[in-house]
């Protein structure tokens, strides 16, 4: 007789897609400059702005939640050479995702496109990991053209924000964490969205191994030294 799966280790033993849905997205001070941005698209101060961020800091859920009310394709930018850019531009919105420059023909590329969505009068949406002014650039009306575009910034989440992200991202898997466990991990982790996900996955994937409750005791032998 086979050994018997319980429903919840059925369900956790699958891959957890991360949902970039806007009512999954956690408002704080590191974000509120640019969820306002997005929310208050089409009311932009120009058709082609862009979102500046560390890693795990949100831009690709924010780029997601523009792109579903604008009708935006989102495209990475090392790939700004391989694409039509009349094509990509056709819904009349267009999400350019980590922004990085590779040689000139790559900033060709991003130059014609930026001049496109002008003509067509489309809207470009940038993120990048720094600021796109400060891009190590060649063409010289591509660097003026990135020094004008309006940005905003975002930075890694405050307390009040990670805390909650730790809760969020357990109540995903439905484990439940109490006050004490929430600010043990919150001391620990890298304080960053991509942080707090890879946190709980960890620590609900060792005690799923171990076939122990998620508590303190559990979370102090896998984050034991880390505090950042």
């Amino acid at each position: 007789m086979g050994s018997s799966v319980s429903p919840r280790q059925l369900v956790l033993a699958l891959n957890h897609a991360t949902s970039f849905a806007r009512e999954d997205f956690l408002r704080g001070p590191s974000n509120n400059a640019a969820l306002t941005l997005i929310e208050r698209w089409p009311d932009w101060p120009n058709r082609v702005v862009a979102l500046i961020g560390p890693e795990g800091s949100g831009k690709s859920h924010l780029a997601a939640i523009w792109a579903e009310s604008s009708g935006a394709r989102v495209l990475a930018s090392k790939l700004l050479t391989q694409i039509d850019p009349l094509s990509a531009l056709a819904t009349g919105a267009l999400v350019v995702e980590d922004l990085e420059p590779d040689g000139t023909d790559d900033e060709r590329a991003l130059f014609h496109l930026i001049n496109l969505a002008r003509e067509q009068d489309a809207f470009l949406l940038v993120t990048a990991r720094s600021p796109v002014a400060g891009l190590p650039l060649t063409i010289r009306d591509l660097v003026s053209r990135l020094r004008a575009l309006p940005s905003v910034a975002l930075e890694a989440p405050d307390d009040a924000l990670l805390r909650a992200l730790i809760v969020k991202h357990a109540a995903d898997r439905q484990l439940a964490l109490d006050e004490t466990l929430v600010n043990y991990l919150a001391n620990r982790i890298e304080r960053s969205f991509a942080g707090a996900r890879a946190a709980i996955e960890r620590l609900d994937q060792e005690a799923m191994r171990q076939r122990r409750p998620v508590t303190r005791a559990l979370a102090a032998e896998i984050f034991r030294g880390q505090i950042v």
